[in-house]
């Protein structure tokens, strides 16, 4: 592989909810959710791991779903996307995250043309529902990045570096009208998140694997409404 791809980043580790990226979420993992998805851009994708035993499992996983898997650093994420990126000899490099089920399918093409059509050197767009939106970055940006980031705050979230643009040309683009839900939580990082994504995958059924997130964000308003309307007037998220 050559060019572009998607990097993955997922571990089992998680210490807010552990082993998350194998939960199972309407007959399907989060692994799962995620990888399909962003293969349904075009690109391919790579999951991106550590070398713990603990993480075999997501190595198995991204095998069976025909991902290509890369093992690294597990405190320093920025060295593990610098590394794969290296290995894979990507210049374009998008980066996603296992605990977005809902990530959107079309955001990998829009943030990839903004960043050949701008020049720049990392674009994500804002807008989005929490955990639709995805990153792009020219793979020398992300070497210089790891040459240069001293902090442990920026070598664990791989790109505050970037994005605050002290040396690096960062673009923050609106997302498309349609799409923006700047108030909707569509990650897991909770036991509360992960039933709450659960019942949105039920109610898309199983015919809509992935997805687009346009048919996500048309049950999660109906949703909205319902609970608006309904005893208690209880708000969905």
């Amino acid at each position: 592989m050559r060019g572009t791809a998607i990097l993955l980043q997922a571990r089992m580790g998680s210490t807010r909810l552990p082993g998350k990226s194998m939960r199972d979420l309407a007959g399907h993992t989060l692994l799962a959710h995620a990888v399909v998805r962003l293969q349904a851009s075009g690109y391919p994708v790579v999951v991106a791991t550590t070398m713990k035993a603990e993480d075999d499992c997501l190595v198995a996983a991204a095998e069976d779903l025909k991902a290509y898997v890369f093992r690294g650093s597990e405190d320093d994420v920025l060295d593990r996307y610098a590394k794969a990126a290296h290995h894979f000899e990507l210049h374009r490099v998008v980066r996603a995250t296992a605990d977005n089920p809902a990530v959107d399918i079309d955001a990998v093409a829009r943030t990839l043309t903004l960043l050949d059509r701008t020049g720049a050197d990392h674009v994500v767009e804002y807008g989005l529902p929490t955990g639709a939106a995805v990153e792009a970055m020219k793979g020398n940006a992300l070497f210089k990045a790891a040459a240069q980031a001293t902090d442990p705050y920026d070598r664990e979230h791989v790109t505050p570096l970037l994005r605050r643009g002290q040396g690096f040309h960062a673009l923050s683009a609106l997302a498309p009208g349609y799409l923006r839900r700047r108030g909707l939580r569509l990650t897991v990082d909770t036991e509360e998140d992960i039933n709450f994504m659960q019942k949105l995958f039920e109610a898309l059924g199983p015919q809509l694997f992935p997805a687009p997130l346009s048919a996500i964000l048309d049950v999660t308003d109906r949703m909205r409404n319902a609970a608006a309307s309904g005893p208690g007037r209880r708000e969905v998220r």
